[in-house]
């Protein structure tokens, strides 16, 4: 693992139009394609979903910031595909990244800096944190053209009341940052000049946590929103004995 001043890149070809770092325990993705409105391309996904599963078998970092250079953070995914078997792989691949995403051992934080649209709208709300610049746009256009945004809806209703949602995805219209942050698609609103250090006092204030402590939290909120009151009762016994031990056995 490098030291906290070190700057490693994990990537070699950041032409792919995103730039994978490591500085000690914090992972970065860079968005690095605003010629498009940094747009995520099947090369990207792929650099980064690979990353995502490597980190979840080898777990050598406990922070992910995703963050874009240029004016806009993300204006949505590539859609290349013309035939239902090209279409088919696209999307699975979109899915398979959303899932590795939100189910990783790192605590994601999503560094809004720009306008989001579609998938980039998406990708910050599924991060853990989301920090949004007080001068954006935010929305889901998708149905402006003609197509349902499926990959989106299957995890909005977690984030936001389906009054609050629905009109969302079916209108398209762009929302602001404090509108997103009232109806619970975001965590914080900053002012753009201030949004680089408040990312960076929260991530801080990540790395202060034991890092064990911190997997098993996030790894019980996600599996208790999915299962029943009794199953989640359950679990924390077997939960909280297991954390307690380690507790234990870090105070010897």
């Amino acid at each position: 693992m490098s030291s906290p001043s070190q700057s490693v890149p994990s990537s070699p070809d950041a032409g792919t139009g995103v730039i994978i770092e490591r500085t000690g325990d914090v992972l970065a993705f860079t968005l690095n394609n605003p010629v498009h409105g940094n747009e995520v391309t099947g090369a990207m996904f792929d650099a980064m979903l690979a990353e995502l599963l490597s980190e979840a078998s080898e777990q050598r970092g406990r922070v992910l910031r995703i963050r874009a250079r240029g004016k806009v953070f993300c204006s949505g995914r590539e859609r290349a595909g013309r035939d239902a078997a090209s279409i088919r792989n696209e999307t699975a691949r979109l899915i398979e990244f959303k899932r590795a995403l939100r189910t990783s051992p790192l605590i994601s934080v999503a560094e809004v800096q720009g306008d989001a649209f579609g998938f980039g709208f998406g990708l910050a709300i599924v991060c853990d944190f989301a920090l949004v610049a007080e001068n954006v746009s935010l929305a889901f256009p998708e149905m402006r053209s003609g197509l349902a945004p499926s990959a989106i809806m299957a995890y909005l209703g977690e984030y936001a009341l389906p009054r609050f949602a629905f009109p969302l995805v079916l209108f398209g219209d762009p929302i602001s940052p404090h509108r997103a942050l009232q109806i619970g698609l975001i965590s914080q609103v900053c002012p753009p000049e201030q949004l680089a250090g408040e990312a960076n006092a929260l991530v801080q204030r990540i790395l202060r946590l034991d890092p064990a402590a911190v997997r098993r939290c996030k790894e019980f909120f996600l599996e208790a929103q999915q299962n029943s009151f009794e199953h989640n009762c359950r679990r924390a016994i077997e939960a909280l004995t297991e954390g307690s031990l380690a507790l234990f056995a870090r105070q010897k």
